[in-house]
């Protein structure tokens, strides 16, 4: 049997730091890899034949040779999976779905696809597999029971390209004891944390050693939810480190009171966590007892963020606004908190009621739910939440305007002042070879700092840790994070789009006026928003297009307009003009839609990954042809 996996391309947004990886990151495509996906294949029967596609480092094979199709993904990559499901079956492939949507939702899917696997993987998934040797494979496959974590295989961490990423990852624990009103995951594994034995993370971090790894995240979503656990496993990963020459450095997801565990912090350091992500969704205290977040209202929330930092743990950190309680003035408090905090990635979302949670079925009971066009990401200014006294245009409004006031020039700095100043002895090195680091530094530098002028460089300066050269990876690693986060948030939350049509009108005329053999129409066919649609018809249209580039170039860096560039055929004279037209609007990839055949994609050298590949073709209007 031959079994494909795919990994959809994930929607730009804060969590993917695009700028970071596409410009400073020496050669990684991605933060993290498809970890769920590398389980599933190590499940599979051994005399399979599995590969792994991730999407957001390489383009899928749209003529694989492929027995199964299995597709994962997130609640934010569902549009995408629904493309990939409607394209594989048209093409006769038997396709599969599973990952967090599928389970959360398999409802969603019921005849879409062949079958739903929902649940942990485990036992249903080996199942799976043997009732489609036996050829009779059911269209549901939900786990009901409890998975024991000792079955779970280490991860076919072989069939990832790992060195795309920016991370490598595992995972110890799944379920959570806390009972937050928004949260998911309880709802998925539950409230009573199940743990992989310390010797079963122990054979990961051999394979991955092996593999030249440098940097893992543990995905859990609360790594210390059985803390007495937690410490035995943190103490096993400090001795593995000793024995092993300390090859790695961690980050993972924990709750806050982290805080109050001096014990389970000097562990933690002593394995060499170098930084944790928390929820801490609001500094009020009204708010979170809304919610349910009693674990944030045990101390001072900015007390318990400096003193981790003094353990020499790096805070990253979730917030929330929208909460009933939350008024206008609750905007200004988190600003304030964030700042004084010094958490440089402060992850702010908009309240989202995700489905099966409490508070869905509270605001369903309530009327309070409005159909979005994407209800999974909470960092976009819409929600699908009806706020009690607050408009949608007036939490939209200020939601940005917070981004605006902490990613400033000023704003990046202060915050990592206020950091370092905190910060204890800390085993963070960036993970890079030296001449890697000077790369990234020199890269900073050229595509960060210098586009800012004086004022940004001054900032930059007054922020370098001259007494405690320590902290330099730290500050050096803020700079790019508040810097990536800035220049999504310029693209996606402080733009307008009023002026984009003239624009793209103005870039449509001039390019119909010498693509005399294609097609050239503006559409709509992208989350509502404008596109300029350009299909090439034969060698002088490539040609045509190409001289165009400095003008596309132009559109896509003062709009938000999206690209599509379709050809149904690609004559071999073709592939230079149409490389350069691709190198030039690289960075924007998240807004170039490529429409081209298979045969056309395998004589491209240039990387696809970074562009969006479209799966059906798009049609001009009658009037166009």
């Amino acid at each position: 049997m031959r079994l494909l996996l795919i990994n959809p391309k994930v929607p730009e947004s804060f969590w993917s730091f695009k700028w970071a990886v596409n410009t400073i990151l020496p050669g990684k495509r991605a933060l993290n890899p498809p970890l769920g996906l590398a389980t599933l294949a190590a499940l599979t029967p051994k005399h399979w034949d599995v590969e792994i596609v991730d999407e957001n480092v390489e383009t899928v094979p749209l003529n694989p040779v492929a027995d199964i199709i299995g597709i994962g993904g997130m609640g934010v990559q569902i549009v995408r999976q629904k493309e990939l499901i409607a394209y594989y079956r048209s093409q006769g492939f038997y396709v599969v779905i599973g990952g967090a949507a599928a389970s959360l939702c398999p409802e969603n899917y019921a005849g879409l696809v062949d079958s739903v696997v929902s649940g942990e993987a485990e036992y249903i998934w080996p199942e799976f597999c043997r009732d489609f040797e036996a050829g009779h494979a059911r269209p549901l496959y939900k786990e009901t029971g409890t998975v024991d974590l000792a079955d779970s295989p280490v991860p076919r961490f072989d069939l990832l390209k790992l060195h795309y990423y920016a991370n490598a990852t595992m995972q110890y624990s799944r379920g959570c004891p806390f009972t937050c009103e928004f949260c998911d995951i309880i709802v998925m594994f539950g409230r009573k944390p199940r743990m992989k034995a310390p010797e079963q993370i122990g054979r990961e971090l051999d394979v991955l050693k092996g593999l030249g790894i440098t940097s893992i995240f543990f995905v859990d979503d609360n790594m210390i939810g059985n803390k007495k656990a937690a410490k035995k496993l943190f103490a096993y990963i400090a001795d593995w480190q000793a024995r092993n020459g300390s090859p790695f450095s961690f980050g993972t997801e924990v709750s806050i009171n982290l805080s109050q565990d001096e014990e389970l912090m000097s562990l933690m350091h002593a394995a060499n966590f170098n930084w944790v992500f928390i929820g801490i969704e609001s500094p009020d205290p009204a708010s979170l007892k809304e919610t349910g977040k009693s674990q944030n209202l045990r101390e001072d929330l900015l007390t318990s963020v400096q003193r981790i930092y003094s353990r020499g743990i790096e805070v990253l950190a979730g917030f929330i606004i929208g909460f009933d309680n939350d008024t206008p003035e609750t905007f200004e408090l988190q600003y304030r908190f964030i700042t004084e905090s010094g958490i440089q990635t402060a992850m702010i979302g908009r309240l989202a009621a995700l489905p099966k949670t409490p508070l869905y079925a509270r605001l369903q009971r309530e009327g309070r739910l409005r159909q979005v066009a994407d209800d999974t990401d909470n960092t976009s200014v819409s929600s699908n939440v009806i706020h009690k006294t607050m408009s949608d245009e007036t939490i939209a409004r200020l939601y940005a305007d917070v981004y605006r006031r902490l990613l400033t020039d000023n704003g990046i700095a202060t915050r990592i002042a206020n950091k370092l100043k905190y910060m204890g002895k800390t085993g963070y090195r960036g993970g890079y070879t030296v001449t890697e680091t000077l790369g990234v530094f020199g890269r900073l530098i050229t595509q960060g700092l210098l586009p800012g002028g004086p004022s940004r460089i001054w900032h930059f300066l007054r922020t370098w840790p001259v007494t405690r050269p320590d902290l330099v990876a730290i500050m050096v690693a803020d700079w790019i994070a508040g810097l990536s986060m800035r220049k999504y948030a310029a693209e996606n939350l402080w733009c307008t789009f009023g002026d984009d049509l003239k624009l793209i009108e103005n870039a449509r005329a001039a390019i119909a006026r010498t693509l005399r053999h294609g097609e050239v129409w503006i559409g709509r066919q992208y989350a509502g928003l404008p596109s300029l649609n350009i299909r090439l018809g034969d060698a002088l249209s490539f040609t045509a297009i190409a001289k165009a580039a400095p003008q596309l170039k132009k559109l896509m860096r003062q709009s938000q307009t999206r690209i599509l560039l379709a050809a149904d055929t690609l004559p071999v004279e073709c592939l230079d003009d149409l490389e350069k037209l691709l190198t030039r609007l690289r960075k924007y990839g998240d807004r170039v839609f490529i429409q081209i055949s298979e045969a056309a994609r395998e004589n491209l050298t240039i990387d696809l990954s970074a562009f969006q590949l479209v799966l059906v073709p798009v049609a001009a209007p009658a009037a166009v042809r």
